[in-house]
């Protein structure tokens, strides 16, 4: 009976963990598990992006960095991936050439309802749609040298919540 009751008393913990887990700390993964997208505080609220995060190309570890900038009229959730740009003040022309995609990152809610990504400190949305990032990856400088090889599917799930 007492193996019962620390069984049941995990499984509780584990749900309320799950349920627990903040944007900043949720991390997820393509449907064919070649990527990990995770999420990380941005660290001050003077800052222009409302997120940071990381891609990984799990095959070969290759990291690229994200960033998220809250959009206007109408409102959306403006996303960037970038690799290996320039530290520091970059021109445009340097930003456009290290960006792998561009576009909106939208929250999918259990009935598959796109909404905006979740500010920091709010609940982890349980899946993300990056529209067009397999062919924008697929085109890339990435691929082109080999450091990306699998099309990555345009959902995430996530997958866990790092603390």
């Amino acid at each position: 009976m007492r193996a019962l009751i620390v069984l049941a008393a995990s499984l509780a913990a584990g749900t309320a963990c799950a349920a627990e887990c903040r944007q900043e700390q949720a991390v997820y993964a393509d449907r064919d598990g070649a990527y990990e997208l995770a999420f990380e505080p941005v660290g001050s609220d003077a800052a222009a992006t409302s997120h940071h995060f990381k891609l990984t190309v799990l095959a070969g570890g290759t990291v690229l960095d994200g960033i998220v900038m809250p959009g206007d009229d109408p409102a959306r959730s403006n996303g960037m991936i970038l690799h290996d740009c320039p530290e520091g003040d970059a021109t445009g022309e340097e930003i456009a050439a290290c960006t792998v995609w561009e576009g909106v990152i939208y929250a999918l809610d259990g009935a598959n309802e796109a909404g905006l990504l979740p500010g920091e400190g709010e609940a982890a949305a349980g899946r993300l749609l990056l529209s067009g990032l397999g062919p924008s990856l697929r085109y890339s400088r990435l691929w082109d040298q080999g450091k990306a090889t699998v099309v990555p599917w345009d959902v995430f799930t996530r997958k866990g919540c790092d603390a």
